[in-house]
């Protein structure tokens, strides 16, 4: 298990426990995390799990695709430097740490 931090929309500071090869997404839904809605259920088209990464480790998240990309420029939340879905990026050991910020909701 990884640990990865969320700031829910309130401004509670959330840590959880996330399983090796779930999406960020995934792991944050199952722990509770508030203002994650997750509509489309990780299918990269809704944008309800758009997050601001406020620290990550010193590799970096992996790159964003361009339908990720595609799919933020379109939000109701404005797309920022740090923006990603969580439902696009797969726990992984390097991540340990990161910390998330949940937009809107």
């Amino acid at each position: 298990m990884i640990k990865l931090t969320f700031i829910e929309p309130s401004g509670t500071s959330r840590q959880i426990d996330a399983a090796l090869g779930t999406s960020i997404m995934q792991a944050a839904t199952a722990a509770g995390v508030q203002g994650i809605a997750a509509e489309c259920g990780g299918a990269c088209m809704c944008a309800t799990c758009h997050c601001l990464v406020v620290e990550a480790p010193a590799a970096g998240l992996p790159e964003m695709t361009e339908t990720e990309r595609d799919v933020l420029e379109f939000t109701s939340e404005e797309m920022q430097e740090t923006s990603r879905l969580t439902c696009q990026i797969a726990v992984a050991e390097d991540l340990a740490g990161t910390v998330f910020k949940v937009v809107g909701r």
